[in-house]
């Protein structure tokens, strides 16, 4: 039974459809993109972002994107968090751990009365709400990728692992440890 999710989201720009080393698309919506080739749909459940690959390829894609991508500053990752923090206090989300990188989001969540891909709809809106609100939202008419990946999480020893995970991450990505005030850790 699934009791936690880890899931990982993407800001805008992140993770090209057509990206050298697979993605989870289907299909790539942009005709700019599409001549880079087509989608790269992978069954692969392992991060792939190591994996040697066409970096000009994927950098000349990315100057094909319609806006500019997505690179969260630290202002706009404490933005990012109020805009989190709005949508747990909502909607009593547990979030046990939680990374705003530069261009992505880890967070391990409870599970909840509604899909994990609603939750971080939600996440994601309240994010985009409270950047609209500030005086510094990004140059893109949404921050985020569309959808998000997700790891499902049935026992105690695979949670730890995943909010330790999550909490060294910012360090992988050269920042500072990240504290937010709603993040409920773990007893």
């Amino acid at each position: 039974m699934v009791r936690w999710y880890h899931s990982i989201f993407s800001a805008y720009g992140f993770w090209m459809p057509n990206d050298p080393r697979g993605s989870w698309s289907d299909f790539v919506a942009s005709w700019e993109l599409f001549k880079f080739g087509p989608a790269t749909k992978t069954t692969e459940r392992r991060s792939l972002a190591k994996d040697p690959h066409d970096v000009a390829a994927r950098l000349l894609a990315k100057r094909a994107l319609k806006y500019p991508p997505v690179r969260f500053t630290e202002d706009q990752r404490d933005v990012v968090g109020s805009g989190f923090a709005r949508a747990v206090q909502e909607s009593s989300i547990v979030i046990h751990a939680c990374c705003i990188g530069y261009d992505h989001v880890h967070v391990v969540v409870a599970r909840h009365m509604r899909a994990i891909e609603r939750t971080v709809s939600q996440l994601k809106a309240r994010a985009t709400q409270a950047l609209r609100e500030s005086a510094v939202a990004p140059d893109a008419p949404s921050p985020w990728a569309e959808g998000c990946w997700r790891v499902f999480i049935n026992d105690d020893p695979q949670l730890r692992e995943a909010v330790s995970y999550v909490e060294r991450h910012p360090m992988k990505e050269g920042l500072a440890p990240q504290i937010w005030s709603f993040v409920t850790p773990l007893a």
